[in-house]
Parts: C-alpha cells; sequence; structure tokens
C-alpha cells in the first residue's frame, strides 16, 4: 500500500488483469461472477499516464489490461443511410450510442493488416468489437468521399465512422 491520493489509500497493485478476449482475473483465476465485474468495471478509470485504475471513495489500485477493459458484444441499428443510429452493448450491459462523443476506431496491425476496431464507452476507456459486431458494422458499410478521400464507414447519429480506406495510397 502507497500514500494517499486525494484522501484514497493507494495500493501498488490489485493483482486484477483483463485478457484480450474480456477475460477478467485475480491472482490468476477468472471471476466468474458477472455482477462482480460489472461493479469493477463501473469504478474503472484511466489516470493521465494512461495506466487503468479501479477507484473507489476510499482505495484505488491500478490493473494490467492487455487491449480494451472491455468487449461491445452486441449492435443495435436504428434507421437508414444518415439518419442511422447505432448502439452497442458491452460485455458489461453497458449501452452506448455511436455518435461524436463516442467513436468508433479502428487500428490496423502493421504486420498482418488485421483491422482491431474500438468504441469509445467514457473518456479513455475503450471497448473492442467483437468479430460478430464489427462484421455486422461492415455489412451496414457505405462509401462516402471525406476531403477528398473515398473512405469506407458507417453512420451513426449523424457522425460517419471511418472503418477503413479504399483509396489504394492511403
Amino acid at each position: 500500500m502507497g500514500p494517499t491520493s486525494q484522501g484514497r489509500c493507494v495500493h501498488d497493485s490489485l493483482d486484477i488483469r483483463i485478457d484480450r478476449s474480456g477475460v477478467w482475473y485475480y491472482r490468476g483465476s477468472p471471476i466468474r461472477r458477472k455482477e462482480l465485474i460489472c461493479l469493477f468495471g463501473s469504478i474503472l478509470q484511466r489516470d493521465a499516464d494512461g495506466r487503468y485504475m479501479l477507484v473507489t471513495p476510499t482505495e484505488m489500485g491500478p490493473i494490467e489490461v492487455e487491449d480494451a477493459p472491455f468487449l461491445a458484444v452486441e449492435a443495435y441499428v436504428c434507421g437508414e443511410g444518415c439518419e442511422q443510429v447505432l448502439s452497442m452493448r458491452s460485455n458489461v450491459d453497458e449501452i452506448v450510442t455511436v455518435d461524436a462523443d463516442h467513436p468508433l476506431r479502428v487500428s490496423t496491425d502493421p504486420e498482418t493488416g488485421e483491422p482491431s476496431p474500438y468504441l469509445l464507452l467514457r473518456p479513455g476507456i475503450e471497448a473492442r468489437l467483437t468479430r460478430a459486431v464489427f462484421y455486422e458494422l461492415v455489412g451496414l458499410g457505405v462509401e462516402e468521399t471525406i476531403e477528398g478521400r473515398r473512405r469506407f464507414g458507417v453512420w451513426s447519429a449523424g457522425h460517419f465512422c471511418v472503418l477503413g480506406s479504399l483509396d489504394a495510397d492511403s
């Protein structure tokens, strides 16, 4: 246990880890109770240094996150075209509408070219889209020209989310 921060006791490590598949572990054992994962997820924050922290009114401590702390496991679609609204449910049952404050982003592995899509749930906290959800979005995708470049993406709440480029040079 370390010094206090804003009246909280700061732990050096809570020995909690979230793997790339979204499985939470405590001391190397999977946490199987969804209610407990939802509780931990509700107090998860990211500090100015990019570390993931569980923060309560009296204590705080870092946890290890291999990729994104959450998964987007289900997509809801309402409307079509640029009037379409997409919402996503995370593996901790947090539902977020994709918009300018909760954008999608796609990171591409430079070695394999494999895309990894993410949704911003709240500041500093993302959910990685499962393959099935990403494929569903690709099925809804349209081509748009943005700043003179052809882009492929989806509309949600009046915001165009780029999933990829259609131009050979970008």
